[in-house]
């Protein structure tokens, strides 16, 4: 099956994981900044194999350039040069690609400031400390913004009112959802807020994401959102996790991935979320290249 639509915008996978393949440095705590400190060419590449596959927008390598990840003393040194580095390595590999499409864009990558998974280690009044050196850094090189992994209500309108005071380019919020056992169970934030209290957010930002979560749960969140605001733009990128509720810390050691997510079947989650109104595809930790060509290959752009 194939859909035609113009309008779909089709996003990178998860950086982290096709840099271990390509053999960039990684390990944890550090994750993909591990890459842009010691080999940044290699991000560059990684970026071209997710282009060469379909992808119309890339997101720049800085989900962890926060303290979380790299520690408080790097953070304070070097977190705006790596995140320059890692805005103008996603441009670079645009702009190399920019004869074959004029369609190709780099989404800046707002990451959680406190980790992922974690609303319990959320501080308001450091959010601007962490993220501002990330936004401004990025901003001369990219087109949109992708805050990703939004975990709680309180997380992303703090975010959202940071970015809106800095920058005027698009805004795209991407919340992370708790993996339910069964489908009868309510749809949630990682924080355990309902799903339906994003509404107030929607008339603050240019479209509303789902990522890092199992693609059983997207369909039902981009159908509720739809219900929420039919007019607002929704996209969705799962991960590919093998545990249903994670066990261990985000930085400590690397989350096992299921086999049964292949490329076909990956795409075929893509296509039911076409169908639930979707606009934004693309793919998170452990989806790679071969997984965003099966989406682009059933997809008429």
């Amino acid at each position: 099956m194939t859909v035609s639509n113009t309008a779909i915008h089709i996003l990178d996978g998860g950086m982290g994981r096709e840099l271990e393949r390509v053999g960039a440095p990684f390990k944890q705590p550090e994750w993909s900044a591990l890459a842009l400190m010691q080999a940044p060419e290699l991000v560059r590449e990684v970026h071209t194999h997710f282009l060469n596959a379909g992808a119309t927008v890339i997101t720049t390598n800085a989900y962890a350039l926060v303290p979380f990840h790299i520690g408080e003393t790097a953070f304070n040194k070097q977190a705006f040069s790596l995140a320059e580095s890692a805005a103008k390595l996603a441009r670079e590999a645009v702009t190399f690609q920019q004869h074959k499409s004029d369609k190709l864009s780099v989404a800046g990558c707002v990451p959680p400031a406190f980790g992922s998974y974690r609303p319990d280690l959320f501080d308001a009044g450091r959010v601007a400390e962490i993220l501002t050196p990330l936004i401004k850094a990025q901003a001369p090189f990219v087109d949109i913004w992708l805050i990703e992994t939004a975990c709680s209500i309180e997380e992303a309108n703090a975010v959202v009112s940071l970015i809106k005071d800095l920058s005027s380019l698009p805004i795209w919020l991407s919340f992370s959802l708790q993996n339910r056992a069964s489908s009868n169970e309510p749809m949630t934030l990682r924080s355990g807020e309902p799903l339906e209290k994003i509404t107030p957010l929607l008339n603050h930002v240019d479209s509303v994401l789902f990522n890092c979560s199992q693609p059983e749960e997207m369909e039902s969140a981009l159908a509720i959102t739809r219900q929420l605001n039919e007019n607002i733009a929704t996209g969705a990128y799962a991960n590919s996790f093998s545990e249903r509720k994670r066990q261990h810390e985000a930085n400590a050691i690397l989350s096992e991935l299921r086999n049964d997510i292949t490329p076909q079947r990956y795409a075929d989650y893509a296509q039911s979320w076409i169908a639930a109104g979707a606009s934004i595809i693309g793919g998170c930790c452990g989806i790679g290249p071969e997984h965003i060509k099966a989406i682009s290959d059933s997809i008429k752009l």
